[in-house]
């Protein structure tokens, strides 16, 4: 997947869902953890030098698998490459939860199952289907029948896109 670089950079200027500075090994073996500034923006998620404004890269949060590792640690790998994988170290186990929370919801595929449940919670509730006023009630993005089946992953997985 292709990415406008100019757009990806403004991308990482904005409010961050969340950020801090963790340790972050890459995939490549041998790699050694580097303290980097990671910051959450929609389903895209920053790494940056500490002392530097523009990002080194970003990881896409589609199809991408986030998993506990050592205490106060997690781990994201892409389901397209389960060697692919970047480790991150927390300051504590507290920090390490919040964070594999907050990247488990980040995902377009997440975002778009709670807004089939909600629409479906609120037209039980009352009676009418809420997308129906912006006239994109019948658009199948928004059909519960193009949910992932059970056994097939709907988590977050990624495209690496390194920025020049």
């Amino acid at each position: 997947m292709r990415y406008n670089e100019k757009e990806l950079r403004a991308l990482s200027r904005q409010p961050a869902e969340m950020a801090a500075e963790l340790g972050m090994r890459g995939p490549k073996k041998g790699s050694v953890a580097k303290r980097r500034l990671v910051k959450l923006v929609v389903n895209f998620l920053f790494y940056f030098r500490t002392d530097e404004d523009e990002p080194l890269g970003a990881l896409l949060l589609e199809r991408c698998r986030v998993t506990q590792e050592e205490p106060g640690g997690f781990s994201i790998s892409f389901l397209e490459d389960p060697e692919r994988k970047y480790q991150f170290e927390c300051c504590s186990q507290e920090q390490c939860q919040e964070w594999m929370e907050a990247l488990r919801r980040a995902s377009y595929e997440y975002m778009r199952k709670s807004l089939i449940f909600y629409r479906n919670e609120i037209q039980k509730m009352t009676g009418k289907d809420p997308l129906e006023q912006f006239g994109i009630s019948e658009e199948a993005r928004f059909q519960l029948s193009n949910l992932p089946r059970e056994g097939q992953s709907a988590r977050i997985s990624s495209q690496v896109d390194e920025l020049d």
